[in-house]
């Protein structure tokens, strides 16, 4: 099945044709090698001609962050820098423009600016020589691809933002559930007396008010009515018609909906672990189930296993738990809040970089990252992508695959 999809991604492969634009007296057109491929000069830069005028495109990076370097030359020969007026314009996916005027230096132009990561981008080159002027466009795409909705919802790709989170270091804890100490009720007669009849039976459901016996006073002789006065499941009756009431309990009914879990805390956590901490619950196969916070610690600790004992209230509004039920905890110790950072398993390689891949539409690209803090479930950015940037939180790797087969390189 990941063959299929793989090749299902590989077909919505994001391809940007290089563009030629016009100049002021004609229509200067990008040199092409073998295949198609972009001239290239001999500093193994993009060639770019408009007549016997030519810029050679470079990004040098040898020992500086990366900068632009242009070479101008005509008839193939090399043309005083400083008599070249030379302006590039890049404009990225996500609408952002970074424009770089030039100094002269030597036989070539340096670009006044650092041409961050990713190097990609549209390209716009206006050179003024010898009082003409010369433009050429083109696209340089790099670690990008377009993958269509209907093939990333396949892949399993799915899209969060780049923001705050909380990053810590996590322990589960296992727990039962059981009912609320305030989720038991009993209900008496009022005085002592024969038992003349009983409404409901163990298991059903009543409401506060409901009547449930009828009990003849031993005193007076008169019948009075025994009503429910809370809302719940029967759990016990003692007693049944003709049988005579004392002290003890009716009805017991309790409250299915007030339920807690009880965790059990080992001896190694009880300094990391508090109550109050938050806790997220979940069954033993991973749903989640709700969000609260740890009570107190239990006087009583679980002596068979060797561990205390700390209780949660978890409201069982949707009646899906039961007492004994088993469920998982996972609290979040030495938690740290961070302005921004992005999925763990959103994290993938792409070059010599940690990468996750900004999603703009179909189009994936990457970004390059510098990491801080990290947990199973988040990683601090420090820079690298700007806050509130959609990405591929699930499914990156298929998007890294992809883009490996598109062949999108770094070309300077």
């Amino acid at each position: 099945m990941k063959k299929t999809i793989i090749k299902r991604l590989a077909v919505a492969l994001f391809i940007i044709a290089p563009l030629a634009a016009c100049g002021s007296s004609s229509e200067p057109a990008e040199e092409h090698g073998e295949e198609g491929e972009p001239a290239k000069g001999p500093h193994n830069g993009r060639l770019l001609k408009d007549g016997d005028f030519a810029v050679e495109m470079t990004i040098f990076e040898d020992g500086v962050p990366p900068q632009f370097r242009v070479y101008p030359t005509k008839d193939g020969k090399p043309v005083d820098a400083k008599t070249v007026q030379l302006t590039v314009t890049l404009k990225r996916l996500g609408g952002e423009v970074n424009t770089f005027p030039f100094k002269a230096e030597k036989d070539y132009l340096t670009g006044q600016g650092v041409v961050e990561e990713p190097h990609s981008f549209d390209v716009e080159v206006v050179a003024v020589e010898s009082g003409k002027r010369h433009v050429w466009r083109y696209a340089s795409p790099e670690g990008r691809t377009r993958i269509t909705a209907d093939a990333a919802k396949a892949g399993g790709i799915e899209i969060e933002t780049v923001g705050p989170a909380t990053i810590g270091e996590t322990r589960e804890l296992y727990g039962t559930v059981q009912l609320a100490t305030t989720a038991r009720s009993e209900i008496r007669g009022q005085f002592p007396g024969r038992i003349v009849s009983v409404t409901k039976q163990v298991g059903d459901t009543v409401k506060r008010g409901q009547l449930l016996a009828r009990i003849e006073s031993s005193e007076s002789l008169q019948v009075y009515p025994v009503y429910s006065t809370v809302s719940g499941v029967v759990a016990e009756r003692n007693g049944n018609p003709g049988d005579v009431t004392f002290d003890r309990a009716l009805y017991v009914i309790t409250d299915p909906a007030q339920t807690t879990v009880v965790f059990n805390i080992f001896p190694k956590d009880l300094g990391a672990i508090q109550p109050g901490m938050a806790v997220q619950i979940e069954t033993m196969e991973g749903t989640a189930i709700a969000a609260t916070r740890l009570g107190q610690y239990l006087p009583d600790g679980n002596a068979e296993a060797g561990t205390a004992l700390v209780r949660a209230s978890v409201p069982n509004r949707g009646g899906r738990l039961r007492p004994g039920m088993a469920l998982r905890g996972r609290v979040t110790i030495n938690a740290v809040q961070v302005p921004l950072a992005v999925r763990t398993e959103a994290l993938q390689r792409f070059r010599d970089f940690t990468v996750v891949f900004a999603n703009y539409g179909q189009d994936y690209e990457v970004r390059m990252l510098e990491l801080g803090r990290k947990s199973p479930e988040w990683t601090e950015v420090l820079s690298g992508i700007k806050p509130g940037t959609p990405y591929a939180a699930k499914g990156a790797f298929l998007i890294r695959a992809d883009i490996e087969k598109s062949g999108a390189s770094h070309d300077h």
